[in-house]
């Protein structure tokens, strides 16, 4: 991995912008930007539509390595062209990292938690990335209580993929969500950083990975890991908080910086001029960036 290319991720200014929605959450993405299931017939059309909406974002003006530092991609994003250009390369243009989402969704809950389902051709897939001159990858798994033996499970099994991402010379971001509407989501939290902790401590000098961590329920809890020297990144999500909300809990999150999903697009709609486009996705950005920039 590039060293300038490391120090713009762990350095640089703004928020990485979440534009992976797979194949399950897009009709929800383009419901939100104001298509219809009806305007669209099978997966070609609706995968056409969500690109169109992904393009329009990456291609504005507003858009740029001021305030974004990454962009996390689905793998159909990144075979795809923008602007005459493979996505990760036209991100690469305007100095934003481009992710790729590389997990397959998840298992069915067990101790309280879902793991990843397996992720058959990973070895292919990681060569593709670096082929299409990817950055880094992101996979989720997602904590639904404070059961340790779960939240142990989940960690371990992030890691144990983590190391085959960073051998393959990729930088991976290990996202094991926090459900926010849990009763003990504090406790949880309280078990999760002990094991990523734990296993941060195994890594070899050079393995370096970044972190996708729900807003805790305490200020700068996950500290910590920002000062780990394994630790490139703390990013949070926004799991299901308005953006006005998130950004509020962001901004007391020191050394935490944005990759939100929905509540970075929130208000952006398809009927909107460029000029009402450009001028939403504006206030978005601005938001988000100065939450991070506390």
């Amino acid at each position: 991995m590039e060293q300038n290319l490391l120090e713009r991720m762990k350095t640089g200014k703004g928020f990485i912008a979440a534009l992976d929605q797979s194949g399950g959450s897009t009709p929800k993405a383009l419901k939100l930007y104001g298509i219809e299931e009806s305007a669209y017939t099978n997966e070609e059309e609706m995968y056409d539509l969500i690109h169109e909406m992904r393009s329009r974002i990456m291609t504005s003006s507003e858009f740029n390595s001021e305030s974004i530092v990454g962009a996390i991609l689905f793998k159909q994003t990144m075979e795809r062209e923008i602007g005459g250009k493979y996505t990760a390369d036209y991100l690469l243009g305007k100095n934003i990292l481009p992710f790729l989402k590389i997990d397959k969704g998840l298992n069915d809950l067990e101790d309280d938690v879902q793991t990843m389902k397996e992720i058959p051709g990973l070895e292919d897939l990681l060569k593709k990335a670096l082929s299409y001159n990817v950055f880094g990858t992101k996979m989720r798994s997602v904590i639904k209580g404070a059961n340790p033996i779960g939240i142990e499970k989940i960690v371990k099994q992030q890691f144990e993929i983590a190391k085959q991402i960073i051998a393959a010379g990729l930088v991976p971001i290990i996202e094991p969500e926090v459900d926010i509407s849990i009763p003990d989501k504090a406790e949880a939290e309280v078990i999760l950083k002990a094991e990523l902790l734990k296993e941060l401590a195994k890594l070899d000098d050079d393995e370096i990975v970044m972190f996708k961590l729900t807003l805790p329920s305490e200020d700068d809890f996950y500290k910590e890991l920002t000062e780990e020297p394994h630790t490139l990144r703390v990013v949070a999500l926004s799991g299901g908080y308005t953006r006005a909300e998130a950004c509020e809990k962001l901004a007391a999150n020191s050394g935490v910086i944005a990759s939100f999903s929905r509540a970075f697009t929130e208000g952006l709609n398809v009927a909107q001029t460029d000029e009402e486009f450009d001028k939403a996705l504006a206030r978005s950005i601005k938001e988000i960036a100065d939450a991070s920039n506390q």
